[in-house]
């Protein structure tokens, strides 16, 4: 397509805007062609060939959805974007989930356009391709990494939003990095952002940015997180965590693809692919109203769950190869080798913290072991339920089980934070749990860090 032009194909039933739309497409050096009805853009389909079609939702003879299921069987390498009014959103939703590239809604921004539409010949010049090399980056055989690493290609080719959901330490950040380096957008920012990670009072600002002198502290204008990521994709790691009140916002960034900067008098229109994840179960957090519905669906539109470790049959003998062979090697070391011992109490451990669980066992490991090889002393682990018992029950004597529990809470906090350096926020992640939540632990249990 570098010298012929790209042809688009634009169906509406209003002249004015197939009018508007066309022009628009040829100041862009394309060759538009317009259609009013389903039958017609389903003839010009076949007849003009488009390299990327364009549908408004509601035509006088069906709907939007139906060209886009015509156009996802008969010519799957086509993208088909979507434009919609306000009210069409649910319908916009259903024509993501049935393979829409994206969406643009009325009155059409013409720098949403142009981005919609290089997205899209983007990937109608480059049709997806199943890269192995994902094979060696997202391990393991299981069927359920099998079905994953299937998908991400095809998740790639969409700009819908994609839900990745799934335990504390299972790699929901690597789907998304591997989605966004699979797309598109795989030359633009991959921004992640931890969402519990900041203050409720910084969020709009992290977010969105501000202008200088906006309020108190703004010494100059500050680009957010959505500007930072334009282009490319922004990955809002523990999603949950979002406030009611960012979460009104987030929707209608995601709806009107701008963000409007604190004490800024206009929108900036971004350009921004959203990837979402969380531990928690959203669904339920929608049922107690601590998480909006209506973007709990738009941010839902595709979602993908990253199975825990337990689940994973056969892969843990490939897990565990692979990250004492990479320990090894940031270490300039030979290979650690594992007791059959070691290896027998690896294999039947359950891993409530995943894959991150795994890698810290293992570079802990190899760390204490004599002579690089690792017995099953050097892995820390107890080897039976009724070892944990005994030890909980000798503890109990001398103090209450609130003191126990608060104990052990102290020690796992002080444990990150020694392995993170002291970085609250890298400890926050490591525990699972949210920089608040953390916050409030340290005032709990009087742990004084200044």
């Amino acid at each position: 397509m570098s010298e012929t032009k790209a042809k688009i194909l634009v169906i509406d039933d209003e002249p004015d805007i197939v009018e508007l739309l066309s022009m628009s497409l040829e100041s862009m050096g394309m060759e538009p062609a317009g259609a009013g009805s389903v039958r017609e853009g389903r003839q010009l389909i076949e007849s003009f060939t488009p390299d990327m079609c364009l549908t408004d939702l509601r035509l006088p003879d069906g709907d939007g959805l139906e060209i886009v299921k015509y156009i996802a069987e008969n010519h799957p390498d086509m993208p088909v974007a979507v434009i919609s009014a306000h009210g069409n959103m649910e319908l916009a939703i259903e024509c993501l989930k049935a393979g829409a590239f994206d969406f643009l809604t009325k009155p059409v921004n013409l720098e949403n356009l142009k981005n919609v539409v290089s997205g899209a010949l983007k990937i109608a010049t480059h049709p997806a391709t199943q890269d192995k090399r994902t094979r060696t980056i997202l391990l393991g055989d299981s069927e359920q990494m099998c079905r994953i690493r299937g998908l991400i290609p095809k998740l790639a080719r969409s700009q819908a939003p994609v839900y990745i959901s799934g335990e504390s330490g299972t790699g929901k950040e690597m789907i998304a990095r591997l989605i966004h380096q699979k797309g598109p957008r795989a030359d633009q920012p991959f921004i992640p952002v931890n969402c519990g990670a900041i203050p409720d009072e910084l969020m709009e600002s992290e977010f969105f940015g501000h202008k200088k002198g906006s309020f108190t502290g703004a010494v100059a204008d500050k680009a957010g997180l959505f500007q930072a990521a334009d282009g490319g994709t922004l990955f809002l790691d523990e999603v949950a965590d979002l406030p009611l009140h960012m979460q009104t916002k987030l929707l209608r960034v995601i709806q009107e693809k701008a963000v409007k900067p604190i004490g800024a008098e206009r929108e900036i229109p971004v350009d921004v692919r959203i990837l979402s994840a969380t531990h928690k179960n959203l669904a339920e957090l929608v049922e107690k109203d601590k998480f909006r519905q209506d973007l709990f669906y738009r941010i839902n539109v595709i979602d993908i769950t990253a199975p825990p470790l337990r689940q994973r049959d056969g892969d843990l003998p490939i897990l565990i190869e692979y990250f004492l062979r990479q320990i090894a090697e940031s270490m300039g070391e030979p290979v650690a080798k594992l007791t059959p011992a070691a290896r027998e109490m690896l294999l039947q451990h359950s891993y409530p913290g995943n894959i991150r669980e795994l890698q810290n066992i293992l570079e802990r490991a190899t760390t204490l072991c004599v002579d690089n090889v690792i017995d099953a002393d050097d892995l820390s682990l107890t080897s039976a339920a009724s070892t944990a018992n005994q030890k909980i029950t000798s503890r109990l004597e001398n103090e209450t089980l609130e003191e126990y529990l608060a104990r052990m809470e102290k020690d796992a906090i002080l444990a990150a934070l020694e392995k993170t350096r002291f970085n609250r926020t890298a400890a926050a992640k490591e525990l699972g749990v949210t920089f608040r939540a953390l916050r409030y632990k340290l005032e709990k249990l009087e742990i004084d860090l200044d």
